[in-house]
């Protein structure tokens, strides 16, 4: 097992973060090192898809400390360099043989991809933060949003899974409203982005967009079997015969009751729109007790991860390229839901990046969650390792070296 993973694996007390305490982790490289900490080495799985691009992106801008970098991915793109924070990288194929002395194995590779090599590296002594959904409902593995249950990290057994996108982005300001007051039902609509499908996706409605331009019969239809351009539709996740639901609605009632550890009844309904990046919810909540329009404002307003875009008289709501690239999720069109008598209905409609915070973001908030931890116990007198020489050695008597793409909803 890992040096890192010997620290973050120290289970002593369990806290809440918000968003301004992450946003502190900025100056973690340089305190770790102070505090004699050995800094983590980390693996990005699926490095060429939208989601590891993105992680590539906020390492750098969150100035995430870490001692060494590995970029995996398929044999297609293995042996291409790249050139990232002044360094040059070469990609490696993946294997159950590239994980060795990694500490934080960030993947977006696939379902598949996560089944067979995840083990592998919690086997080799990382953490994985996996952000497909082969481990998500399993038992003993955390599913985790940093700003609702981030005491969840430190339950883990080597996994700790990434919810889906849409579940990520209402969970974030309906728990906020339900730490207020319980949330009894949720009713979502969605509008999902080509992006929830990965980069392929994205690529082909571009196509599809100049296909249409130049008066072409026939566009490309490669990824959903249909016109993308000009159309919606039925998410394209397999439907059960017997319920009607499709897989991502499921995702999006199981995750959230697993996530909050209550039983909240949820429904969705899942669709496709012709939008390159961030998806739109429509949300309607059903509380125990009355909550009125300006309570839930300003609970909103100082939730963590959460912008208000709210504006009535100029007819300003959250849009998909509002928050395309951006950290916090937009929510606007807050409202009574009049059909509800004595304010027990709230109505929302949000807008949130599924690149950013719908996968990437949410799961280097977990790793960060993971460094956190260990300085936490570290501060407190848990032994969890000082620098000796080239050395890190650890309290369970470990003695280590620091040595030197396809995307799912």
């Amino acid at each position: 097992m890992s040096s890192f993973l010997k620290m973050s694996l120290v289970l002593r007390r369990a806290n809440r973060v918000n968003q301004s305490a992450m946003r502190g982790l900025c100056s973690q490289a340089q305190e770790l090192e102070r505090s004699g900490m050995v800094l983590p080495n980390v693996a990005i799985a699926g490095v060429t898809g939208a989601v590891g691009q993105e992680f590539l992106e906020l390492l750098e801008a969150r100035k995430f400390p870490f001692a060494n970098l590995k970029l995996l991915a398929s044999a297609r793109s293995a042996g291409k360099k790249i050139t990232y924070m002044g360094k040059e990288y070469t990609i490696e194929e993946m294997t159950e043989d590239s994980f060795e002395n990694v500490d934080i194995a960030l993947f977006s590779a696939g379902g598949s991809q996560s089944k067979k090599y995840a083990p592998a590296a919690v086997d080799a002594g990382a953490v994985v933060v996996d952000n497909s959904s082969a481990f998500r409902m399993q038992p003993g593995v955390p599913l985790v949003v940093p700003e609702v249950n981030p005491e969840a990290i430190r339950a883990h057994r080597g996994i700790i899974a990434n919810p889906n996108c849409s579940t990520i982005l209402m969970n974030v300001p309906v728990w906020a409203l339900h730490k207020e007051v319980p949330v009894k039902r949720i009713v979502v609509s969605t509008y999902q982005a080509s992006s929830g499908a990965g980069a392929e996706a994205m690529r082909e409605l571009e196509q599809q967009a100049r296909d249409w331009v130049e008066g072409k019969e026939e566009v490309k239809q490669d990824i959903f079997g249909r016109q993308y351009i000009w159309n919606l539709f039925s998410h394209n996740s397999a439907v059960c015969l017997e319920t009607g639901y499709n897989e991502e609605e499921l995702k999006m009632v199981k995750e959230t009751t697993k996530i909050f550890d209550e039983q909240i009844p949820v429904t969705a309904t899942c669709i496709r729109v012709p939008v390159l990046r961030a998806h739109c919810e429509a949300i309607n909540l059903t509380f125990a007790e009355p909550m009125d329009e300006a309570r839930a404002r300003s609970i909103l307003e100082n939730a963590p991860g959460v912008s208000i875009v709210d504006d009535r008289e100029n007819n300003q709501f959250p849009e998909p390229l509002m928050a395309s690239g951006k950290d916090d999720i937009f929510v606007g069109r807050i409202r009574p839901d009049l059909s509800q008598p004595g304010g027990y209905g709230l109505e929302l409609f949000i807008a949130g990046d599924q690149i950013r915070k719908g996968a990437a973001l949410n799961a280097v908030q977990i790793a960060e969650q993971l460094v956190q931890n260990a300085r936490d116990d570290a501060t407190e007198g848990v032994s969890v390792g000082i620098k000796q020489g080239s050395e890190a050695v650890f309290s369970r008597g470990f003695s280590t070296s620091a040595p030197e793409e396809k995307n799912e909803d």
